[in-house]
């Protein structure tokens, strides 16, 4: 009888987290203390923003990532919306262009100068409306330049052409808050998580649900494709309330390939996925541990791998994109770690330990690049086309030399499915819900005034008609020019 060890040989296995030195950390930063369930920042290879805590309306703050070290207080931020921000995501073709949302209903396109801000950002390049309350998500699309989707608590999400500006569809089959959105590699699908127990395979162009799992026993809260392998990672609460995975198949949403329990913590698990050397990391909310794990198409699908481990909680996670990584150091991902108690944001590198200081092929396959391969008007009218590829040896230098042209708009009606969208969109703050209600009631005054003076007038002149029919002098003259036609005759 032959012997077959449960080990299982992997290039990954020692990979291990190193955080950076204080000196490469970024302090004094008032992260927000807004418990909505996002990582409230985002990274590429220039910048470094984070979601502020502020007074009136919603700010975040943007930081070149090699201006490390204590923050000055005064730093300026962007803080042009009216509510707290939401989400933030940065433009995987313009590295200067960031998208966010906020509870003032509205999504804001904002370009950042080269060397970060000299003085707080109040105008957007682009300023998006269309959802009837607050806007909780935003996803860029992963191979298109132009489109920018949005999730909001009217239970709707709309794909924004931004060569446009404007919405030019509205997917509304989810009958709840939509909790996470992902795409897979080519951007033709998008996986969505709902308030309402249901995983959903969306084609985004049509609004048709492809597939669609209820789960009664595994309640999703993040979803995530994992590149090409046709399978979808979900996070979510088991029904003994224990945190828990599972791995599904996207053409067949039926039952999960397999299900496992991670802890008995209470903290929202966070899926990132690495297609490249198809590591899976798992990080919760309040924890202080990162988990990862290589996923395989064979059994046992997740094979465990290691845990980093830190005393700080977590508040979120930003990820750098893998052109920003060093190659020499053998970094094959890197966290930006919130953590609110100290203002602290604490990268973390996940690192394969190799001998050799030169360049590691095996474990940097050629990745998605800053070129988009579809215009924004190629993929709405249904060509599919994988990212363009690049190498890390050679091409994470090149610079990119598109640049991102916001569309002038004019105040016209926004038509989607027949609905008009800015028809109905509320007043974005407390405030000027008030100013909106004392607005109309003078408004309403003032017709009313006008209405009735009309009526005055009106009578008047009825009056001075009747007078001037039955006054004598007419009388008279009609007499008189009857009897001159009579001698005339």
């Amino acid at each position: 009888m032959s012997w077959r060890p449960t080990y299982r040989s992997s290039k990954f296995r020692n990979v291990y987290g190193k955080v950076a030195n204080r000196e490469h950390c970024f302090e004094g930063i008032p992260i927000t203390k807004n418990v909505h369930d996002n990582h409230f920042c985002a990274v590429n290879s220039k910048f470094l923003a984070i979601v502020t805590e502020s007074a009136g309306g919603g700010s975040f703050i943007v930081i070149p990532v090699t201006q490390s070290g204590r923050i000055d207080p005064h730093h300026p931020k962007v803080c042009g919306h009216q509510g707290n921000v939401l989400d933030i995501k940065w433009n995987p073709f313009h590295e200067n262009i960031i998208a966010s949302c906020s509870e003032d209903s509205s999504v804001r396109i904002w370009e950042i100068p080269d060397g970060g801000l000299r003085r707080n950002m109040t105008e957007a390049i682009l300023e998006l409306y269309g959802h009837s309350r607050r806007v909780g998500l935003i996803e860029w699309h992963p191979t298109s330049s132009g489109i920018l989707f949005s999730a909001g608590y009217d239970y709707k999400i709309l794909i924004w052409n931004l060569e446009i500006g404007e919405p030019v569809k509205m997917i509304d089959c989810h009958t709840d808050v939509i909790l996470c959105m992902s795409f897979n590699t080519e951007g033709s699908l998008l996986a969505t998580s709902c308030k309402d127990k249901k995983l959903r395979v969306i084609e985004p162009r049509s609004g048709q649900v492809l597939q669609e799992a209820n789960c009664k026993n595994h309640k999703v809260n993040r979803v995530v494709f994992l590149g090409n392998m046709k399978r979808l990672l979900t996070t979510g609460v088991s029904r003994w309330n224990t945190r828990q995975i599972a791995l599904w198949d996207q053409e067949d949403l039926s039952m999960p390939i397999i299900e496992e329990e991670i802890d008995g913590l209470s903290g929202l698990l966070f899926p990132f996925y690495d297609a490249d050397t198809h590591m899976l990391y798992l990080a919760g909310k309040g924890d202080g541990n990162i988990r990862y794990y290589e996923v395989t198409t064979e059994k046992p699908y997740l094979q465990y791998l290691m845990e980093f481990r830190s005393p700080a909680p977590q508040k979120g996670l930003g990820v750098m994109p893998k052109h920003g990584l060093d190659v020499g150091a053998c970094e094959v991902f890197r966290f930006y770690k919130l953590v609110t108690l100290k203002g602290l944001i604490e990268p973390i590198s996940m690192i394969v330990p190799r001998r050799s200081e030169t360049y590691q092929e095996d474990i940097y396959p050629m990745t998605p690049g800053t070129e988009p391969a579809l215009s924004a008007d190629e993929w709405l009218s249904g060509i599919n086309r994988g990212p363009v590829l690049m190498s890390l040896k050679e091409g994470y230098s090149r610079p990119n030399k598109l640049v991102f042209k916001a569309p002038v708009k004019e105040k016209k009606s926004v038509v989607v499915n027949g609905i008009d969208l800015l028809e109905n969109v509320p007043p974005r703050t407390e405030n000027e819900l008030l100013r909106m209600f004392f607005r109309q009631q003078d408004e309403l005054r003032r017709l009313k005034d006008e209405l009735s003076q009309k009526d005055i007038k009106i009578r008047q002149l009825e009056l001075e008609l009747n007078n001037l029919r039955n006054s004598p002098n007419i009388n008279n003259r009609n007499n008189s020019n009857n009897n001159d036609d009579d001698n005339s005759m």
